[in-house]
């Protein structure tokens, strides 16, 4: 390798080289990884790291770091045809690994919804679902969390146009049960469904929210119903299911204000 010039700025290098040292292989790196990766002693990568974290280009849980799309900001030709799922699936892949079952973002499309990104971590449903992967809204959370999101008279069309065929025993199929359970997730913003899509599933959902605060996607998680009681839902996946909905659009907004 050449010497570098007289030009040269070292400790921009250092930091280049910490964010390339991530890769499709290593998207989550201790600090002793980065710093046998680089060549940099402890001291000077944490300090590169932290630097970067406190910028927005990377996160960290405490043991480990990880780039956000925000380093898309250094490449502007490509941050321009960035898309939803683009951006949301760094963040499904953390939440997948955080809680351990397959998370996903979908859209609503007509009456149902469509999955336009997904993680899976096993298998829980009868069907193979991928991206592209269409079920009814009203049956499903991420449905739920788009439909609450509607307004009163775009509801009473969805409502009017949509049969609320059960699909399980547990299927709400009265209009007007639907709405009440409509208000209340509006109310606490994010859903619950549990074994109304198919027997044996519970997921749950949360918006998420462009700049103007409208819902133009879900993210959701998918687990066993058996697997977590109500209160495990509550303490354990709500919080990360939020945290990931507020990431996702977090880096949307950027995406706004950058392009």
């Amino acid at each position: 390798m050449s010497e570098p010039s007289s030009d040269y700025v070292q400790s921009l290098g250092r930091g280049l080289a910490v964010i390339r040292s991530f890769d499709a292989r290593h998207p989550r790196r201790t600090l002793s990884e980065v710093a046998a990766d680089t060549g940099l002693t402890r001291a000077t990568a944490r300090r590169f790291l932290l630097t970067l974290t406190e910028l927005g280009y990377t996160r960290t849980d405490g043991s480990r770091f990880w780039l956000t799309p925000a380093v898309l900001e250094l490449g502007y030709s490509y941050l321009s045809a960035l898309t939803l799922p683009d951006l949301a699936a760094p963040h499904l892949e953390s939440l997948a690994a955080r809680v351990r079952e397959s998370t996903s973002v979908s859209v609503l499309d007509g009456r149902d919804i469509v999955y336009v990104a997904r993680v899976p971590v096993s298998r829980i449903m009868s069907v193979s679902i991928s991206v592209g992967t269409r079920f009814p809204a009203f049956a499903t959370s991420m449905g739920r969390v788009l439909l609450a999101d509607l307004g009163a008279g775009a509801l009473d069309r969805y409502l009017a146009d949509t049969e609320l065929t059960p699909l399980t025993e547990a299927t709400i199929t009265d209009p007007r049960r639907l709405r009440a359970e409509l208000e209340r997730v509006r109310a606490e913003g994010w859903c619950v469904v549990d074994q109304e899509l198919e027997q044996g599933l519970r997921s749950l959902a949360a918006p998420i929210r462009d700049h103007t605060g409208a819902a133009v996607a879900a993210v959701n998680i998918s687990t066993q119903a058996a697997r977590y009681s109500d209160d495990e839902v509550r303490r354990t996946l709500v919080p990360a299911l939020l945290e990931t909905g507020a990431a996702i659009e977090l880096d949307l907004t950027r995406l706004r204000s950058n392009t």
